[in-house]
């Protein structure tokens, strides 16, 4: 779903196939070339349930982006970078980084990863994609 802004070239991508934002955020913004998501963590978006290792959540954030990435017809091969937020760097890069490179293809997005206080969860990502149809 799209949602029109006041500001030229700017507008909201919204989709059910993601948790819906919990503050004043949109889950999206298309701005010109890009689509800018905001951090998805892993909750699913019909039951809130959480996995409970590095692997599952890192699955449930993929998926939860591809969702919303798929709403502007975009997939994970149209982001060009990524930021990680793990909760504990050192405990859960090996298994975070397993399942993330299984589900980008060559040349993967530019990175960050960092530690961060997470508030319950172990991972949230948050990309930028190239919006190839603008």
């Amino acid at each position: 779903m799209t949602t029109d802004s006041p500001l030229p070239g700017r507008h909201a991508i919204t989709t059910a196939g993601a948790p819906a934002p919990i503050g004043g955020y949109s889950q999206g913004v298309a701005a010109g070339p890009y689509l800018f998501t905001s951090g998805f963590g892993p909750q699913d978006p019909v039951t809130g349930e959480l996995g409970e290792t590095i692997d599952e959540q890192t699955h449930q954030v993929l998926a939860n982006l591809s969702a919303l990435l798929a709403t502007d017809g975009l997939t994970l091969d149209d982001v060009v970078k990524a930021t990680v937020h793990l909760q504990d760097v050192h405990r859960d890069f090996a298994g975070f980084d397993q399942v993330y490179r299984k589900h980008f293809s060559d040349p993967r997005p530019a990175r960050t990863t960092v530690g961060s206080e997470l508030m319950g969860i172990l991972v949230e990502i948050d990309v930028v994609a190239l919006r190839r149809n603008t």
